[in-house]
Formats: C-alpha cells, structure tokens, sequence
C-alpha cells in the first residue's frame, strides 16, 4: 500500500468498468493502519486530479462517519473495525491545515469529516483544537481564515441543539472564541471586497448557529451583545456594491454581500421573537427582554425602514432579507416603543410594500403559462411559506390591522378603492382581494364589517368566477375559501357561491383554478350548514373530477378535500367506492414509480393518497360486500410497498393493513401476514410498534382462525423474541412484544389450546428481566406476561416456574418471581393492568396445590389486592368521567359572540400570557421529564388500547365479584389459609375490605340489571305481597383472629 497505488485505485473507482474490482480493492486496504491517514494525503496534493482527490474524499468522510468512534462487541461476537488511535492522532493533527488549504470541492467533505471528529473526540482526545483554531483566526494571513471559521462553524452545529446544561465545553470554546470573532468582523466591515465578505458571512452563521435556540447570558453578556448588534447595524446599512447591479436578479441572492445581509437579518429576527419581545418569552429572558426593547428596538427599526424604503423605490432587496425584514417589523408590531416608529410609516408600508407583494406578478404569470403544475406545487408548498416574503406580508398585514388600531380601516378603503376603480389594473385588484381575504378571519368578527361581507362577495367577488383571466378565477375560490364562516343572509347567494366553485372545478379548463376551487368547496361543505345539501345531487361528478386532479397534480391538500367528501357523503361514495380506491391506487403507484422518487412533494402526496383510501376503508366498514372488493385493491397497494421494501410509506400501509382487518381477517390477509414478517426480519425491524395494530387484529378479531395454523402463532412469538432479546429495539418495543404475548394469552382462554406455548411465553418474558430494565412499565408489562399465564391456567404456570431454575442455581425461580411480583404491584396502572394483576393474585390464592413460595407470601395478598381495588376505583371512575366529558362536548355550541375591543392602544404591549406559560411548561418538561416518568396516578397506560376480552364492556369477568367469590370459597374450603391471608390485616385494612365487598356485590347487582334490561327488561308476574321480608345474612369477612 503506497500513495500512488492509492491514487490509481480512486481513478479506476471514476471509470464504471473497472469500479466493481476497485472499490474491492478499498474494501481490502481500509483496515490496514496508515491508509486513512495516507487517503487524507492523497486529497490534500495539488498535483493529484480534482476527481480522484473528490473520490478520496468522499471515501474518507465515509470511513470516519462510519468507523472513527469506539464500537463495542458482546461476548462471542467478533471485534467490530475501528480506525486505529495512531491513525485518529495523524488525521487529528493534520485536518484543521487541509480544511484551511483544500479547494471549496473537497472543503465541503472535509468540513463533515471535522464534524464527526469533534463529536466523538472534542474535548477529551482533541482538546488543543482550540487554540489551534484561535491561532489560525488571530493569524496575520487571511488565507487561513476561513477554514478555521468553517471547523468552529463544525463545533457550534454539534451543539446547536443540545440543552444549557449540556453545552459546558461549547462554552468554554466560544469564551475564547467569540470576541476574536467579533474584532475579526468589525476588522473586515469596511473591506466589501468578495473574499472579505464571505469571511464576515462565516462568522455571522457560527453567531447564529450559537444563539439559535438558547442566548446564555453568562457567554453572551450584555456588553458583548451590544458590540455584536452595533456590527449587525452596520452590515445592513452598508450599500451593496453597484456591480451587483449587472448580475440577473435571479442570481443575486447567491452573491456574498446579500448573504452577509441575510444572515445578519436571520441574527436580528431570531433575537427579537426569542429572546428580546417582552411578554413573548420564558421567564430567563424577562429582563433580557426589556432591556433589548429599550435599547435597540428603535435603531434596528430606523435601519430597517430605510431598507423598505429603498425597496418601496424600487432598489433591489433579495427575498430573504425581504422576508425577515418583514417579520421583524410584525414582532414589533406588538410593542408600544416599536409601534411609535412603526406607526407613521404603517400605512405606507401596506400600500407600497405588502399591496405589491401580494398582487400577481410576472413571475407568476410566467410560471402559470409554463408550468402550472410547477405553480401549483410552489403556492401550496409549506415549507416555500416559511422563506416566501408574500407570506410574510400575510403575517405583518394580519397582526397589524388587528392589533394596532385604525389600520384596519385604512388598509380597507385602500382595498375598495382598487375594487371599485374601473381602470384598476386586475393584477391589483388580485392584490386588493388577497388583502381581504388575509384579514377574513378579523373582518368577520368586527361588528361595523361583518354585516357587509356578503355584498362584498356577491359584487365584487361572484363576477370574478366569469373573468377571462385565470389568476382572477382562482382568487375569487380562494376569496370564498377564507370567506368560507361568513353568515350569509340570503340562501340564494350561498347556492349561487356554490354554483360558481363547482363550475371552477368541473367546467375551467386551467388547473391551478380547478384546485382553488376544491379546497373553496371543502370548506364551504364544512363551515356552511347548508353547503352539504346543495353540493350533494353533484357528488359523484365532483369525486370523479378531483381524482382526475390529484393524479395530474399529486397536491397533497387535494386529499384532504377528498377525505372531506368521504367522510361527509359516505352513501353516495358507497356506490363509487371501489372505482375511487382503484384511482388512487394507480396514482399512489404513479408517484412511487416515477424517476422522481425522491421528491419530498411527491412522498407527502403519496401519504395524503394512502390516508385518502384509508378514510375510504373506515367509513366503508359496515358495507361488507365492498370492503370484499376494496381489500382486492387495496391489496394491490400493500403488496406493491411491502415487496419493494418502501420504508418511508410503511405506517401508512400498516394502517391499511389494520383497516382491512378491523372486523373480519381474509385468507388473503393471513397472507399478507407473512409478508409482514419477511418484512420485519429483512428491513422493518423498527417498525414493530407501528406493526402492533394489525398483529393484535390478527390474534383478536378471528382467533380460530389465528390458532388454526402452528405457523401463525410461530409468527407472533418469533417477532417478539427477537425485540425482546435484541438489545437494541428499546424498552417501548419491548413493552409492546411483552403485550402481545400477554393479549396472546388472555385471548385464547377459553378459546383454544395454547398450553404448549406458556412456557415458551413465561421464559422469555423472565429472561428480559435477568437484564437490565430502566423502566418500571417494561418490569411490570414483562411480570404480567406471567400474570396472565396463571390466568389462562393456573396449574401450568405453577408447574413451569417450579421447573425454571435461578441463574447456576437449582433453586426454582417461583419465589423471585413472588417477590418480584409483589415488590412491583404499586407499578400497575390503568383498568387493564390492575385487573389482571387482581385476577392473578386471585387465581393463586385459589390454587390448592401451593409451593411453599406462595404459602410464604400469605401475608402480601391482600395489602397488594386493597391497594389495587383501591386503583381500580380512581380508574373506573376517571374512564367514566371521560365518557361523560365526551358527551358534554358534543353538546358544547359554538361562541358567536362578536370580536370588538382586542386592538391595543399606541402606547400598550401584547402580552401573551397563555403562551408564556406553554413556552416555559415545554422547557420545564424538557428540563425534568425523562422517558422513564410516568404519573403514579395514571388511569390510563400507553397499552390499554389494545383490548383483551378482558376490556371488553360486557364482559363477565368482575375483578371484584371474582375475589369475593374466592375469600368465600377459602373462607369454607380452606379456614387455615384464609387465616394466614387475613389474621395481620389492621381496623383500617378490614373496613377497605367490607368496601371491597360491598363494590362487588353493587357491581353484581349492576351487571345483572343491564343483563335483564339488555334481555328486554324486567317481567313483573302479578304475586301477592308478603307481609313481612326476610333479607338473608350478607355475607361478612372477619379480619381473622389476633396473635
């Protein structure tokens, strides 16, 4: 292995007929000591080719993102490869000097090989980058100035999202750090050439990366901060360079000197919505808050302003610095020292800067006749809003005409007058109604507006459906669509307003119009009462016509409004059901099958399809010869993501798969039940608490069947072994697997012979406990797998623990178990749990044939049953509560009252208390909880909602009737052992145990009256009536006599 060899290799990987036998050749070499270090070599000399030093590379960034962090091996396994600590030392030593050197091509590479060294290495193994970075920064050569920057850039995104308190050695780098960052910066600011700008950009981002989620005070003290911000100031008043002038505007976000202003906006932005809005932020930053206000709200304004100023002139300004400029001034919005200089330029700022953001612009014309596909994907793209200034001026327009007063008033004349005026050019008067349809919602709770909405719409909007513009058609439906609670006075106007929107969607030949006008409809059919009626002689054509549409346009929102229809006009969708399914089958298969796999557009599209047909499937529940032949084709989507193994869809298809099982389990369905598990040993091993829906359809809902065939059973304990004793599946997981076992049990009581499996079920669950558990909800969900063992049969579970043995011991393990089992009754939650674990204790006080391990234990019984019972009722109660809460909301109306009285005086602050207490409840929960807390009140488990026979609400099983029963039977049968359970129980202990009674004989009492009610109510026989009644003796329980 020499470096030339080296080189040759990396060149024949370029060539694709020979790269098979050299990426072999790498595969062999990598392990070697001194071949990372030599590979390094390779990328950092000038005289070797660009492509094989970026093949080189790549291949090293692979290598340590992959190998440069200790593995471990259990026993028995071989030892995993990691590079050797000589090789970790030559590469630590040498990479800061290649980043500082190599071209931007390799840089970047490099940049990411920095990345995982400091996470891994930093501070313990690579302490003095530190002052080797400083010594680069602080160096009188500029050329190494910006590699440096880029690896602390490296060391802060490590951090960037890590807690306070785990931010130590970040701290005590950027203490070093950050002021020769800052008089780095104030040094280049006069210097606007290229190189100097991308320095001063650099040190803006690490700045940003540093105080993007928490300003610590105590790093970024108050003097600091003001030097920091005076730069800041600086950078956005500076001009830009006249040059850039000659560049295409498409291309000028891109240069240096507008990403500098762009970072420095994202740097303002974020201190003033996180850290510096009084009444905005969690309670650390209070202080913090006020003083920024005081002390810099009014300079940044004044700067910002001029900036708008120049825009409004028509000078350029990049659409990020637009955007961020534009939500700083609406934070401001909400404070009175920030309103007093907003205030007299507002009105301007609307008219001539957020009016023309808002009108059609050529852009827009331009793509719409190129590609309106591609216009459609950008207008309802979310993740387009959070960059887009058009959104922001949306925002800034919303918060100031309903906060601030007359605003509203102005920007609406403003609004009339464009609609009104003849010579209004249309693209205006789309910018006039974008601007009322963004302040609906405020318009259509002010008493002196709401009134007159519907004239509004009917005069200047209804007109609009008929214009020979498209971009006027689709703003019209997406005027109604914000309009969609207005009150309409005249039913004639909301059938017409319908009228006009389904003729846009059935009727218009241009798409972007069509799809204004579905979401128009799904909101009128959901705010308007009467909108349901109207639309529905209509449904089928409209169905058939929107799926036309998602297949074209595969836009996301588009399913939802047919989810919308589903759910709304589920009679008349039964008779097309299977038709829709089939369409959104062929477009689901269209998305996944094309080249552009990898579209995140695509893959959103694609799950709004899979949750459409889901929502086809529920609502189509009760239709069993259609479900016959929608699970045909929703097969088809099933079997198309499990074979080709498409992860990223595996929920959604689960869900189907839970769908089609729901009520009734096919032979096809048993099927699909072993691609499930190829799948889950091949790829979807992660994907086993999703998959728990569906497997515990499978054992419930027909468990005949299920028991039917050895391989189905084999199926479940093999998926639940492997998360059990994996190791790396996770204690959720493992609770889930342990559930499935115990649902398994409980099930097939009484239903089928499962004896040969409790064994197999009580190891493994045993087993998990032999090795660490964190958590108590594994501990008890892994001792209930027993616990219903013993439920299923008593006997046999008796005999399989005294069969089991203790680790190198002879000693059977019933009595760990015992002990275990009572250590840990405190840690049973919720109806289910409680009640097995009653039932269990209950099937042992009963069994006859005891080991001496539970004779041991009399006195545990019943101090662990009260505590329980005692369980058992908060738990009743609260699920009864909840039933009677959901009640009461159906019959909650809704608050109409008007919306007058919120706009804040000039000199009043925005004080948002509700979200305050959110913000600081979120970092409270961060800060304290962990996965492992659970409210030792809860009524409720994670696992509850997977129902047993035991759950079920007729079910015959009473937890409370049941234990009676046995202290009656034990009280007879056996008085010695109902002693030895009773004689220690304490006056407190005995009276909870007459209330005991007491519960079950009501609760008898209550089932045997919804029984009789259920059988068609009581049959009074005429009798005569005795004189006198004789009530019997009830049955009493004696706390046993006192040693």
């Amino acid at each position: 292995m020499d470096f030339q060899n080296i080189v040759e290799i990396l060149q024949a990987t370029i060539d694709h007929t020979v790269r098979q036998q050299a990426e072999e050749k790498l595969s062999e070499m990598h392990k070697i000591i001194g071949f990372a270090p030599l590979l390094l070599q390779v990328v950092m000399t000038d005289q070797v080719a660009m492509p094989v030093r970026q093949a080189g590379v790549i291949y090293l960034k692979n290598m340590i993102s992959q190998y440069w962090h200790e593995r471990h091996s259990n026993v028995g396994e071989p030892l995993p490869f990691n590079i050797h600590e000589q090789d970790r030392t030559l590469i630590r030593n040498n990479l800061v000097e290649a980043i500082i050197q190599a071209p931007d091509l390799v840089r970047v590479q490099l940049g990411t090989c920095m990345s995982h060294i400091l996470k891994h290495d930093y501070p313990g193994r690579w302490h003095d980058v530190i002052q080797k970075l400083k010594s680069y920064i602080t160096s009188d050569q500029p050329n190494t100035w910006l590699g440096a920057l880029l690896s602390i850039y490296q060391l802060v995104k490590n951090y960037e999202y890590k807690k306070p308190e785990e931010r130590a050695p970040l701290n005590a780098a950027m203490t070093v750090f950050l002021p020769v960052l800052h008089q780095r910066l104030v040094q280049l600011l006069p210097d606007q050439s290229e190189a100097s700008v991308l320095i001063q950009k650099q040190i803006l981002k690490i700045f940003y990366a540093l105080i993007q989620y928490f300003l610590q005070q105590d790093l970024v003290t108050r003097p600091l901060f003001q030097q920091w911000m005076e730069a800041l100031k600086q950078i956005m008043e500076r001009p830009i360079p006249e040059q850039t002038l000659q560049i295409d505007e498409d291309e000028r976000p891109d240069l240096p000197w507008w990403k500098c202003k762009k970072w420095a906006m994202h740097i303002l932005a974020r201190v003033f919505e996180r850290y510096g809005s009084p009444g905005n932020v969690t309670k650390e930053y209070n202080s913090f808050a006020e003083w920024y206000v005081k002390t810099f709200s009014a300079r940044i304004l004044d700067v910002l302003l001029k900036v708008l100023d120049g825009y409004r002139r028509k000078q350029y300004v990049t659409p990020r610095v637009l955007q961020q400029i534009l939500n700083y001034l609406n934070t401001g919005v909400s404070h009175a020292v920030c309103w007093k200089v907003l205030k007299p330029h507002m009105v301007d700022i609307i008219r001539e800067v957020v009016f023309p953001l808002m009108c059609y612009t050529d852009e827009d014309d331009l793509l719409w006749k190129e590609d309106p596909y591609e216009y459609i994907r950008m207008k309802f793209d979310v993740f387009e809003d959070f960059v887009s200034p058009v959104t922001a001026a949306q925002t800034l327009l919303h918060s100031t005409t309903s906060k601030r007063k007359d605003v509203l008033q102005k920007t609406m004349g403003f609004c009339m007058q464009a609609l009104t005026d003849a010579n209004t050019d249309p693209r205006q008067k789309d910018g006039a109604l974008h601007m009322i349809g963004t302040c609906a919602d405020i318009l259509l709770k002010k008493k002196i507006y709401k009134d007159q909405m519907e004239s509004m719409l009917q005069n200047y909007v209804f007109p609009l459906f008929r214009n020979e513009l498209g971009y006027m058609r689709a703003r019209a439906c997406w005027v109604l669509h914000y309009f969609c609670e207005v009150q309409w006075k005249s039913e004639h106007n909301l059938k017409g307003a319908l009228e006009l929107v389904h003729m846009c969607l059935t009727q218009d030949k241009e798409m972007p119009v069509k799809v204004e006008a579905a979401i128009a409809l799904q909101m009128l059919i959901t705010h308007q009462p009467k909108a349901k009626e109207y639309v529905e002689p209509h449904v089928r054509p409209v169905i058939q016509e929107l799926l036309v549409i998602i297949r074209e346009t595969e836009n996301d929102d588009l399913t939802t409004v047919m989810q919308k229809l589903i759910c709304t006009y589920t009679e008349q969708c039964a008779i097309i059901a299977v038709e829709m399914t089939q369409h959104l089958a062929d477009t689901f298969a269209q998305c996944i099958d094309s080249e552009d796999t990898g579209n995140e557009d695509k893959a959103i599209t694609a799950m709004g399809l899979l949750n459409t047909i889901e929502t086809i499937l529920t609502v189509m529940e009760d239709h069993k010869e259609i479900m016959i032949h929608l699970e045909g084709v929703v097969l088809k989507v099933v079997g198309l993501v499990l074979q080709q193994q498409v992860l990223e869809f595996y929920e959604e298809i689960l869900s189907l798969i839970y769908s089609l099982t729901c009520s009734s389990v096919s032979q096809n369905m048993w099927q699909v039940l072993y691609l499930l598990y190829e799948n889950f040993k091949e790829v979807a091993f992660d994907y086993f608490t999703e998959m728990m829906p569906c497997l515990h359809n499978y054992i419930t809902v027909d468990t005949q069947a299920f028991l039917s065939s050895p391989k189905h059973l084999e199926i479940i304990y093999n998926m639940s072994k492997s998360i059990l004793t994996s190791g790396e599946a996770g204690e959720d997981a493992e609770c889930h697997a342990a559930k499935l076992l115990e649902v398994m049990l409980i099930q097939c009581k009484g239903v089928g012979n499962i004896d040969q499996c409790v064994p197999l079920f009580v190891e493994l669950a045993l087993e998990r406990l032999t090795r660490e558990v964190k958590t108590s909800e594994l501990r008890t969900m892994c001792l209930q797998v027993v616990i219903a063992a013993l439920y299923y049969n008593t006997p046999l579970l008796v005999e399989t623990l005294e069969k089991m043995r203790l680790p190198n011991s002879n000693e059977a393990i019933t009595s760990q178990f015992i002990t275990q089992w009572f250590r840990d009754t405190d840690c049973f939650l919720g109806l289910h749990d409680r009640k097995v674990c009653v039932l269990g204790l209950c099937a042992l006080m009963d069994h006859q044939a005891r080991p001496e391990p539970i004779s041991s234990a009399a006195q545990s019984f019943l101090p662990a049953l009260l505590m329980l019972f005692e369980g058992l009722k908060r738990a009743y109660a609260h699920k009864a509560a909840l039933e009677e809460g959901e009640d009461d909301d159906d019959e909650d109306g809704e608050d109409d009252e008007d919306y007058d009285g919120e706009e804040l005086g000039s000199d009043e602050d925005e004080i948002d208390e509700d979200g305050q207490e959110y913000l600081e409840a979120l970092a409270k929960r961060a800060g304290e909880l962990d996965d492992e807390d659970w409210d030792d009140d809860a009524e409720e488990t994670p696992l509850e909602s997977y129902l047993t026979p035991l759950d079920e609400d007729d079910c015959m099983v009473d937890e409370f009737v049941i234990f009676k029963s046995v202290m009656q039977t034990l009280q007879g049968r056996e008085p010695v052992w109902y002693n030895a359970l009773t004689s220690h129980l304490n006056e407190e202990q005995v009276k909870e145990l007459q209330e005991v009674i007491v519960m079950a004989d009501q609760r008898k009492a209550a089932a045997e009256s919804k029984r009789i009610e259920q059988q068609g109510g009581y049959q009074f026989p005429q009798q005569n009536v005795p004189n006198a009644f004789n009530f019997g003796t009830p049955v009493t329980f004696t706390g046993g006599s006192k040693s």
